[in-house]
């Protein structure tokens, strides 16, 4: 199953200007992160990083996971990294909550355990959220306009 959701304009074109194989890469794993959860929320930002950020509701604190895109490299990152059961050592930092994964080809997240590992920040961010949100499927962009 692929999701057919399209790019927000204002990400494509900041996304454009990124060496091709990193946009190849971004794309199908924004497809594969959607496909497990298909009614997320995609919150669009552009500060130190261009990041798509995957959400159960429309906060960023309800958030299970996100792909910040950098120069030359991107990552899988989970908000709240610290708190999830990570028994194949997947994940990597020593900030206080977030923790992510490297990405340098498909093998490093289409494989069994970082699909679990997605599942379970999906239950936990589920879990934890307080109020319910009616708002599914949106793609919102907090992308400031120049």
């Amino acid at each position: 199953m692929s999701n057919q959701r399209p790019v927000h304009p204002d990400f494509l074109q900041i996304l454009a200007l990124k060496d091709q194989k990193l946009v190849d890469l971004y794309l199908d794993l924004r497809d594969y992160v959607l496909d497990l959860y298909p009614d997320a929320n995609e919150l669009l930002y552009h500060t130190h990083a261009l990041t798509s950020v995957y959400t159960i509701s429309e906060k960023l604190s309800d958030a299970y996971c996100m792909i910040p895109i950098y120069t030359k490299h991107l990552n899988l990152g989970f908000n709240k990294g610290t708190l999830l059961k990570d028994p194949n050592k997947l994940l990597e930092g020593t900030g206080k909550w977030i923790r992510h994964i490297p990405i340098v080809k498909k093998s490093d997240y289409r494989n069994a355990n970082l699909k679990k590992l997605i599942k379970e920040s999906i239950n936990f961010a589920t879990d934890d959220m307080g109020k319910p949100s009616t708002k599914k499927g949106l793609t919102i962009s907090k992308i400031k306009k120049k």
